[in-house]
């Protein structure tokens, strides 16, 4: 069952009837469409996908299209989308909940526009949570509205307890890349 999250809201990652050990973090979005003298248009849009990691508030590793696995291996990104065409998730990262180091307590993910379009030119645009082990959604959200910023920072996985909570936050920035993003993503830590 998957749970729709507006912006803030916080839920838990605990799987009944056992403990979620693998997740993805799917992102997608499409590119507004420009109607002109012949008919619509589409442009490309190319948004990026990264997963900061935090331990205790201090950058631990960081997985983007320029590393596409974290230095313990416990995250993977699955490759660079540069138009935003087809359905579905355009970038994902996998974690490996069972295999992220224990001082790690938290996975910002956030979305950047390389190009420097604007989210007033993307529409559609959704992260979402996904049981790896059996493909369930257990979360999505999506955002509302387009904007005259560059990037976002999406949603955050961090530990509870023996648990993962997930919260959905929907920060509108300004960067290419997660480097430029930073000081808004500490934020979250």
């Amino acid at each position: 069952m998957t749970v729709s999250m507006v912006k803030g809201q916080r839920i838990s990652l605990e799987k009944p009837g056992g403990t979620l050990s693998m997740v993805r973090m799917g992102l997608g979005w499409d590119a507004v469409k420009k109607k002109g003298f012949f008919g619509s248009r589409e442009r490309d849009i190319d948004l990026d996908a990264s997963c900061v990691l935090f331990a205790d508030g201090a950058l631990a590793d960081v997985v983007f299209f320029g590393k596409l696995v974290s230095d313990d291996g416990s995250v993977r990104h699955t490759g660079d989308n540069l138009t935003g065409a087809g359905d579905g998730d355009d970038e994902s990262v996998i974690v490996d909940l069972g295999r992220l180091p224990v001082h790690v307590t938290s996975l910002v993910f956030t979305v950047s526009s390389f190009n420097g379009q604007t989210f007033n030119e993307v529409e559609n645009a959704f992260c979402r949570l996904v049981n790896e082990m059996d493909g369930g959604e257990m979360a999505r959200y999506t955002l509302t509205g387009g904007g005259a910023h560059t990037a976002m920072v999406m949603s955050r996985i961090y530990r509870h307890g023996d648990g993962w909570k997930m919260n959905a936050i929907g920060e509108p920035c300004h960067g290419r890349t997660f480097q430029d993003m930073l000081p808004v993503i500490a934020n979250h830590a």
